[in-house]
């Protein structure tokens, strides 16, 4: 018995049998099982009420496709936060307030994804509404400190401070679209954000002080896992802009909640690396089109993201994701390692997340397999709108 719990305290579990850990679990497997099976029911009304997303020349799937699957992600990953709230109530009040203030800010982002993916709203007022959603963050003590960017000269605090705000609301704003940028194959946001988001858990796991974005890590982890279930090539439902805005709405906040610094230089080191493939494809994307001539880089969308180039090599759908995946988790890897995560840690994180994908592509493969539907959809849509 006490090697076992020498041996998960090593992987950052501090109790094996204790309450925090049990309320974590609670907290993942809440959000895993309820969006599994909620995600059926929303996608039998979106079809009914018309919440699809229809073919056209620049969107690869070639039937209309439910778009709703952002809502079950934010139910499930709500639920599961109230849940693992009830049995161990965040003390600190600071901290308390700040996880409030992520919840409302990714309610919003959900709001004007939704709508954006039924209606369709101007980027303008998309990035607006994100970087107000940013501001929420910065005015509750979320932010990124210039002056503690390594390599950089300090600043007095009367540059520092607006730079500061300037610099957060750039990492909100940039990071909600790169995620949502990415959102054109089935699988690959679902995938990529339940790696992101178990990579980062295990992480913030390894620090006392981090409580409240474990929890908020195992909520966003099991929603992705369970929506990957039916998202999984070929896809039964997308998650549009709701749900990508959730990602990296959320993956952006709790990297600011102090995930992840694990020294006062360094606060955005380990969250770039773990979030190397969205921002990179977002990179290269924009200055492709600026290339190009193209003024508005967000405002004309193209098949040059990463995924559709792999998606070009392979041809495959489920290789494509299967290899952004891997991607992502040596992202992982790097930033795990830059973090000082013991060696055992990280294998045990690469073993969970790898089982647990395999576990839920293999149903999603299963089930279409029993279903006998024939061809269906090598993909699914690019993003709700022009970003």
């Amino acid at each position: 018995m006490e090697s076992l719990k020498a041996l998960s305290a090593q992987i950052g579990i501090a109790d094996l049998f204790g309450r925090g850990f049990f309320s974590v679990l609670l907290t993942f497997l809440t959000a895993w099982v309820f969006t599994w099976r909620f995600i059926p029911r929303v996608r039998a009304f979106a079809i009914k009420v018309g919440w699809a997303d229809l073919p056209n020349e620049r969107r690869l799937n070639r039937e209309p496709l439910p778009n709703a699957g952002g809502l079950a992600i934010f139910a499930g990953f709500l639920l599961s936060v109230v849940v693992a709230w009830a049995l161990r109530p965040i003390v600190i009040e600071q901290v308390n307030i700040q996880v409030l203030a992520i919840l409302l800010g990714a309610s919003v982002l959900v709001l004007t994804g939704f709508i954006d993916d039924q209606f369709g709203l101007s980027p303008v007022f998309r990035l607006l509404v994100q970087a107000l959603s940013a501001v929420l963050l910065v005015v509750n003590g979320l932010t990124v400190d210039f002056n503690s960017l390594p390599f950089l000269p300090v600043l007095p605090d009367a540059v520092n401070g607006p730079l500061s705000v300037g610099l957060t609301i750039l990492w909100v704003v940039g990071l909600t679209n790169a995620v949502n940028l990415m959102d054109g194959v089935d699988g690959v946001v679902g995938g990529v954000g339940f790696v992101v988001s178990m990579v980062l858990l295990v992480t913030a796991a390894q620090f006392t002080d981090r409580a409240a974005a474990v929890v908020l890590l195992a909520g966003l982890a099991g929603a992705a896992l369970g929506y990957l279930r039916h998202n999984f090539n070929p896809s039964r439902i997308i998650m549009g802009d709701a749900g990508a805005y959730l990602f990296g709405y959320t993956l952006a906040a709790v990297s600011l909640l102090g995930t992840l610094k694990f020294s006062a230089g360094a606060s955005l080191l380990v969250p770039l690396l773990v979030m190397a493939l969205p921002i990179l494809d977002t990179t290269q994307v924009v200055i492709g089109r600026l290339r190009r001539g193209i003024r508005n880089p967000l405002g004309h969308p193209d098949k040059t993201h990463i995924h559709h180039r792999v998606l070009a090599r392979t041809s495959s759908a489920r290789r494509t994701a299967v290899i952004l995946w891997g991607i992502a988790l040596g992202c992982g890897v790097v930033g795990m390692l830059a973090q000082g995560v013991g060696l055992l840690a990280i294998v045990a994180t690469v073993l969970a997340v790898l089982l647990c994908l395999w576990f839920v592509a293999y149903r999603r493969v299963l089930a279409h397999d029993r279903e006998g539907t024939g061809t269906a959809p090598t993909s699914t849509p690019g993003p709700g709108g022009p970003l």
